[in-house]
Protein backbone atom coordinates (compact mmCIF):
# COMPACT_ATOMS: atom_id res chain seq x y z
CA UNK A 1 0.00 0.00 0.00
CA UNK A 2 3.12 2.15 0.74
CA UNK A 3 4.33 1.89 -2.46
CA UNK A 4 0.80 3.30 -3.89
CA UNK A 5 0.84 6.09 -1.34
CA UNK A 6 4.63 7.34 -1.21
CA UNK A 7 4.36 9.26 -5.05
CA UNK A 8 0.92 11.05 -3.71
CA UNK A 9 2.46 11.81 -0.45
CA UNK A 10 6.33 12.63 -2.25
CA UNK A 11 3.79 14.86 -4.52
CA UNK A 12 3.28 17.21 -1.78
CA UNK A 13 6.44 19.50 -0.11
CA UNK A 14 7.51 17.60 2.99
CA UNK A 15 5.95 19.64 5.59
CA UNK A 16 2.38 19.43 3.60
CA UNK A 17 2.91 15.80 3.48
CA UNK A 18 3.74 15.32 7.16
CA UNK A 19 1.01 17.69 7.95
CA UNK A 20 -1.41 15.41 6.13
CA UNK A 21 -0.25 12.45 7.66
CA UNK A 22 -0.84 13.71 11.10
CA UNK A 23 -4.35 14.77 10.31
CA UNK A 24 -5.54 11.07 9.07
CA UNK A 25 -4.24 9.44 11.56
CA UNK A 26 -6.42 12.15 14.13
CA UNK A 27 -9.32 11.38 12.20
CA UNK A 28 -8.76 7.59 11.76
CA UNK A 29 -8.35 7.50 15.21
CA UNK A 30 -11.98 7.94 16.14
CA UNK A 31 -12.67 4.39 14.17
CA UNK A 32 -12.80 1.75 16.93
CA UNK A 33 -11.16 -1.14 14.51
CA UNK A 34 -8.19 1.64 13.23
CA UNK A 35 -5.78 1.19 16.20
CA UNK A 36 -6.20 -3.12 16.26
CA UNK A 37 -5.98 -3.12 12.62
CA UNK A 38 -2.57 -1.36 12.70
CA UNK A 39 -1.70 -3.45 15.24
CA UNK A 40 -1.94 -6.79 13.37
CA UNK A 41 -0.26 -5.18 10.38
CA UNK A 42 2.49 -3.45 11.69
CA UNK A 43 3.00 -4.43 14.98
CA UNK A 44 6.37 -7.94 16.03
CA UNK A 45 6.42 -8.88 19.45
CA UNK A 46 8.87 -11.52 20.83
CA UNK A 47 10.57 -11.60 24.21
CA UNK A 48 14.14 -11.23 22.76
CA UNK A 49 13.51 -7.81 21.88
CA UNK A 50 12.04 -6.74 25.50
CA UNK A 51 14.94 -4.75 27.20
CA UNK A 52 14.88 -2.39 30.30
CA UNK A 53 17.45 0.94 30.10
CA UNK A 54 17.34 3.85 32.48
CA UNK A 55 15.00 1.58 34.47
CA UNK A 56 12.29 1.56 31.89
CA UNK A 57 10.96 -1.20 30.39
CA UNK A 58 10.27 -1.19 26.46
CA UNK A 59 8.45 -3.51 24.71
CA UNK A 60 10.68 -3.24 21.72
CA UNK A 61 14.35 -0.82 21.10
CA UNK A 62 12.92 0.85 18.45
CA UNK A 63 11.56 4.34 18.86
CA UNK A 64 10.05 6.82 16.89
CA UNK A 65 12.45 10.05 17.09
CA UNK A 66 11.26 13.57 17.80
CA UNK A 67 10.26 16.02 15.12
CA UNK A 68 7.57 13.68 13.74
CA UNK A 69 5.06 14.29 17.15
CA UNK A 70 6.09 17.77 17.78
CA UNK A 71 3.04 18.38 19.96
CA UNK A 72 2.36 15.09 21.26
CA UNK A 73 -0.96 14.77 19.30
CA UNK A 74 -0.62 11.06 18.18
CA UNK A 75 2.15 9.09 19.92
CA UNK A 76 -0.40 6.46 20.52
CA UNK A 77 -1.35 6.05 16.67
CA UNK A 78 2.03 6.06 16.37
CA UNK A 79 2.93 3.38 18.46
CA UNK A 80 0.76 0.78 16.34
CA UNK A 81 2.98 0.95 13.82
CA UNK A 82 5.71 -1.28 16.36
CA UNK A 83 7.55 1.46 17.93
CA UNK A 84 8.84 0.61 21.30
CA UNK A 85 8.81 4.29 22.31
CA UNK A 86 7.80 7.16 20.99
CA UNK A 87 9.88 10.67 21.46
CA UNK A 88 7.58 14.34 21.74
CA UNK A 89 9.03 17.55 20.53
CA UNK A 90 10.75 19.34 20.41
CA UNK A 91 8.83 21.67 22.90
CA UNK A 92 9.73 25.05 24.04
CA UNK A 93 8.18 26.93 26.87
CA UNK A 94 5.93 28.96 24.66
CA UNK A 95 4.09 28.28 21.01
CA UNK A 96 6.69 29.15 18.43
CA UNK A 97 5.90 29.39 14.09
CA UNK A 98 9.26 28.33 13.35
CA UNK A 99 11.00 29.51 10.39
CA UNK A 100 9.40 31.19 7.43
CA UNK A 101 8.47 28.40 4.63
CA UNK A 102 9.51 26.17 2.94
CA UNK A 103 11.83 24.74 5.33
CA UNK A 104 11.81 21.15 4.24
CA UNK A 105 12.96 19.62 1.40
CA UNK A 106 13.97 16.05 0.11
CA UNK A 107 17.04 14.85 -1.81
CA UNK A 108 15.91 11.68 -3.11
CA UNK A 109 18.90 10.72 -4.78
CA UNK A 110 20.69 10.70 -1.06
CA UNK A 111 17.47 9.28 0.63
CA UNK A 112 17.64 12.53 2.65
CA UNK A 113 15.96 15.54 4.16
CA UNK A 114 17.08 18.95 4.75
CA UNK A 115 15.42 20.75 7.30
CA UNK A 116 15.48 24.49 8.86
CA UNK A 117 11.71 24.52 10.88
CA UNK A 118 13.24 26.52 13.44
CA UNK A 119 11.47 24.09 16.36
CA UNK A 120 7.82 25.05 15.09
CA UNK A 121 5.14 23.63 17.76
CA UNK A 122 2.19 24.92 20.24
CA UNK A 123 4.13 24.90 23.36
CA UNK A 124 4.40 22.76 26.30
CA UNK A 125 0.91 23.42 28.13
CA UNK A 126 -0.69 21.84 24.61
CA UNK A 127 1.45 18.74 24.79
CA UNK A 128 0.62 18.69 28.36
CA UNK A 129 -2.70 18.75 27.52
CA UNK A 130 -2.72 16.44 25.05
CA UNK A 131 -0.74 14.22 27.35
CA UNK A 132 -3.06 14.62 30.52
CA UNK A 133 -6.19 13.49 27.75
CA UNK A 134 -4.95 10.55 26.66
CA UNK A 135 -3.58 7.46 28.22
CA UNK A 136 -0.61 5.84 26.84
CA UNK A 137 0.03 2.53 25.34
CA UNK A 138 3.66 3.12 25.16
CA UNK A 139 6.53 4.94 26.97
CA UNK A 140 7.12 8.44 25.66
CA UNK A 141 9.98 10.77 26.14
CA UNK A 142 9.91 14.45 25.81
CA UNK A 143 12.67 16.38 24.13
CA UNK A 144 12.98 20.02 25.11
CA UNK A 145 14.69 23.17 24.11
CA UNK A 146 15.15 26.79 24.18
CA UNK A 147 12.36 29.20 23.03
CA UNK A 148 13.82 31.18 19.91
CA UNK A 149 13.68 34.79 21.30
CA UNK A 150 15.58 33.39 24.55
CA UNK A 151 19.40 34.57 24.71
CA UNK A 152 21.40 31.44 25.54
CA UNK A 153 21.59 33.17 29.25
CA UNK A 154 18.19 32.84 29.85
CA UNK A 155 18.21 28.64 28.95
CA UNK A 156 18.42 27.38 31.55
CA UNK A 157 15.06 29.20 33.16
CA UNK A 158 13.36 27.57 29.45
CA UNK A 159 14.27 24.01 29.92
CA UNK A 160 13.38 23.96 33.54
CA UNK A 161 10.22 25.67 33.02
CA UNK A 162 9.63 22.50 30.35
CA UNK A 163 10.73 19.91 32.32
CA UNK A 164 8.68 21.18 35.49
CA UNK A 165 5.40 21.08 33.16
CA UNK A 166 6.01 17.85 31.50
CA UNK A 167 7.32 15.99 34.23
CA UNK A 168 4.23 13.58 35.64
CA UNK A 169 3.15 13.23 31.67
CA UNK A 170 6.29 11.52 30.27
CA UNK A 171 8.53 8.76 30.88
CA UNK A 172 12.41 10.19 30.22
CA UNK A 173 13.33 13.69 28.93
CA UNK A 174 15.89 14.83 26.30
CA UNK A 175 17.66 17.98 26.54
CA UNK A 176 18.30 19.15 23.25
CA UNK A 177 21.42 21.59 23.00
CA UNK A 178 21.92 20.45 19.23
CA UNK A 179 19.68 21.38 16.81
CA UNK A 180 21.03 23.36 13.86
CA UNK A 181 17.26 25.36 12.94
CA UNK A 182 17.91 27.46 15.94
CA UNK A 183 20.29 30.58 16.79
CA UNK A 184 22.53 29.62 19.17
CA UNK A 185 21.64 26.60 20.33
CA UNK A 186 24.16 24.96 19.42
CA UNK A 187 26.77 26.94 21.32
CA UNK A 188 25.10 25.67 24.58
CA UNK A 189 27.11 22.19 23.95
CA UNK A 190 30.37 24.00 25.70
CA UNK A 191 30.83 22.68 28.63
CA UNK A 192 30.42 26.19 30.80
CA UNK A 193 26.65 26.62 29.55
CA UNK A 194 26.09 23.22 29.35
CA UNK A 195 26.70 22.82 33.00
CA UNK A 196 24.36 25.14 34.71
CA UNK A 197 21.30 23.50 32.22
CA UNK A 198 22.65 20.06 34.17
CA UNK A 199 22.73 21.20 37.55
CA UNK A 200 19.19 22.99 37.52
CA UNK A 201 17.38 19.67 35.81
CA UNK A 202 19.24 17.04 38.10
CA UNK A 203 18.65 19.44 41.04
CA UNK A 204 14.57 20.21 40.03
CA UNK A 205 14.24 16.23 40.12
CA UNK A 206 14.80 16.04 43.39
CA UNK A 207 11.34 17.61 44.27
CA UNK A 208 9.36 15.12 42.42
CA UNK A 209 8.34 11.60 44.03
CA UNK A 210 8.89 9.78 40.55
CA UNK A 211 12.55 9.12 39.14
CA UNK A 212 13.11 10.52 35.60
CA UNK A 213 15.93 9.85 33.00
CA UNK A 214 17.49 13.04 31.84
CA UNK A 215 19.75 12.31 28.40
CA UNK A 216 21.47 14.77 26.31
CA UNK A 217 20.94 15.21 22.69
CA UNK A 218 24.72 16.00 20.82
CA UNK A 219 25.55 17.11 17.46
CA UNK A 220 27.38 14.72 14.99
CA UNK A 221 29.08 17.73 14.29
CA UNK A 222 31.61 18.00 17.59
CA UNK A 223 34.99 16.81 17.95
CA UNK A 224 35.86 14.07 19.79
CA UNK A 225 37.56 16.99 22.51
CA UNK A 226 34.17 18.44 22.64
CA UNK A 227 32.49 15.08 23.15
CA UNK A 228 35.12 14.35 25.53
CA UNK A 229 33.59 17.39 27.96
CA UNK A 230 30.68 16.53 27.60
CA UNK A 231 30.50 12.93 28.70
CA UNK A 232 32.97 13.95 31.56
CA UNK A 233 29.75 16.07 32.51
CA UNK A 234 27.31 13.64 31.90
CA UNK A 235 29.37 10.83 34.32
CA UNK A 236 29.44 12.94 37.07
CA UNK A 237 26.51 14.99 37.09
CA UNK A 238 23.71 12.36 37.23
CA UNK A 239 22.06 12.75 33.98
CA UNK A 240 21.21 9.23 32.53
CA UNK A 241 22.25 8.74 29.11
CA UNK A 242 23.07 10.40 25.96
CA UNK A 243 21.14 10.62 22.31
CA UNK A 244 23.62 10.23 19.42
CA UNK A 245 22.96 12.65 17.25
CA UNK A 246 21.31 15.48 15.85
CA UNK A 247 21.29 16.41 12.38
CA UNK A 248 24.09 17.51 10.53
CA UNK A 249 25.24 20.94 8.98
CA UNK A 250 28.08 19.33 6.80
CA UNK A 251 27.03 18.14 3.39
CA UNK A 252 29.68 15.83 2.53
CA UNK A 253 29.04 12.79 0.37
CA UNK A 254 25.95 13.57 -1.13
CA UNK A 255 25.01 13.07 -4.60
CA UNK A 256 22.25 15.23 -5.09
CA UNK A 257 23.06 17.76 -7.88
CA UNK A 258 24.84 20.66 -6.26
CA UNK A 259 22.84 23.31 -7.45
CA UNK A 260 20.36 22.15 -5.65
CA UNK A 261 21.87 21.50 -2.52
CA UNK A 262 23.03 25.41 -3.01
CA UNK A 263 19.46 26.33 -3.63
CA UNK A 264 18.21 25.18 -0.73
CA UNK A 265 21.18 26.10 1.78
CA UNK A 266 20.89 25.85 5.33
CA UNK A 267 19.26 23.58 7.47
CA UNK A 268 20.19 20.26 9.21
CA UNK A 269 20.69 17.46 7.03
CA UNK A 270 18.90 13.80 8.17
CA UNK A 271 19.13 10.80 6.58
CA UNK A 272 21.11 7.97 4.49
CA UNK A 273 24.45 10.54 4.17
CA UNK A 274 24.06 10.97 8.15
CA UNK A 275 24.49 6.95 8.56
CA UNK A 276 28.62 5.99 9.57
CA UNK A 277 28.63 9.82 11.19
CA UNK A 278 26.40 8.74 13.63
CA UNK A 279 27.42 5.56 14.30
CA UNK A 280 31.29 6.49 14.40
CA UNK A 281 29.86 8.92 17.85
CA UNK A 282 28.11 5.95 19.00
CA UNK A 283 31.35 3.40 18.77
CA UNK A 284 33.26 6.51 20.20
CA UNK A 285 31.11 7.51 23.40
CA UNK A 286 30.80 3.59 23.61
CA UNK A 287 34.10 2.83 24.03
CA UNK A 288 35.18 6.12 25.90
CA UNK A 289 32.78 4.99 28.66
CA UNK A 290 33.26 1.32 28.69
CA UNK A 291 29.18 0.99 28.32
CA UNK A 292 28.31 2.48 30.79
CA UNK A 293 26.31 5.30 29.61
CA UNK A 294 23.21 4.48 27.54
CA UNK A 295 22.86 4.99 24.22
CA UNK A 296 19.97 6.34 21.89
CA UNK A 297 21.53 5.89 18.57
CA UNK A 298 19.52 7.96 15.65
CA UNK A 299 20.94 9.36 12.44
CA UNK A 300 20.47 7.94 8.70
CA UNK A 301 19.13 4.34 9.35
CA UNK A 302 17.82 3.42 6.59
CA UNK A 303 17.87 -0.85 6.77
CA UNK A 304 17.76 -3.12 9.31
CA UNK A 305 21.29 -4.01 9.16
CA UNK A 306 21.78 -0.59 10.04
CA UNK A 307 19.41 -0.74 13.20
CA UNK A 308 21.49 -4.13 13.97
CA UNK A 309 24.69 -2.35 13.35
CA UNK A 310 24.11 0.51 15.76
CA UNK A 311 22.96 -1.80 18.71
CA UNK A 312 25.94 -4.29 18.25
CA UNK A 313 28.61 -0.54 18.75
CA UNK A 314 27.19 0.01 22.14
CA UNK A 315 23.79 1.66 21.65
CA UNK A 316 20.89 0.40 24.46
CA UNK A 317 18.19 1.60 22.04
CA UNK A 318 17.57 3.12 18.24
CA UNK A 319 15.51 5.26 17.04
CA UNK A 320 14.06 6.16 13.25
CA UNK A 321 12.68 9.06 11.57
CA UNK A 322 13.67 9.76 7.35
CA UNK A 323 14.14 6.01 7.12
CA UNK A 324 10.25 5.72 8.56
CA UNK A 325 9.37 8.33 5.84
CA UNK A 326 11.54 6.87 2.66
CA UNK A 327 10.53 3.15 3.90
CA UNK A 328 6.99 3.43 5.08
CA UNK A 329 5.10 2.10 8.10
CA UNK A 330 6.41 -1.53 7.78
CA UNK A 331 9.95 -0.55 7.98
CA UNK A 332 9.65 -0.78 11.88
CA UNK A 333 8.12 -4.79 11.69
CA UNK A 334 11.04 -5.58 9.20
CA UNK A 335 13.64 -3.98 11.52
CA UNK A 336 12.58 -5.87 14.50
CA UNK A 337 12.08 -9.29 13.00
CA UNK A 338 15.76 -8.69 11.60
CA UNK A 339 16.58 -8.05 15.61
CA UNK A 340 15.01 -11.07 17.05
CA UNK A 341 16.28 -13.77 13.93
CA UNK A 342 19.43 -12.20 14.77
CA UNK A 343 19.77 -11.79 18.05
Amino acid sequence: MFKLLRPILFSFSPETAHNIVIGLLKILSFLPIFSPLLRIFYCYKSPKLEKEVMGIKFKNPIGLAAGFDKNGEVYNQLSDFGFGFIEIGSLTPNEQIGNPKPRCFRLLPDRAIINRMGINNKGVKFAVTRLKDKKSRTVVGANIIKSTSSANDQAPQDYEKSFAQLYDFVDYFVVNVSCPNVKGVTKLQDINSLSEIVDRLTTLRKYFDEYRPILLKVSPDLTFEQLDEIIDLILVSGMDGIVATNTTISREFLTSPSDRVEFIGDGGLSGAPLYRKSLEVVQYIHNKTSGQLPIIAVGGIMTPKQAKEMIDSGASLVQIYTGFIYNGPGFVRRILRHLAKNS
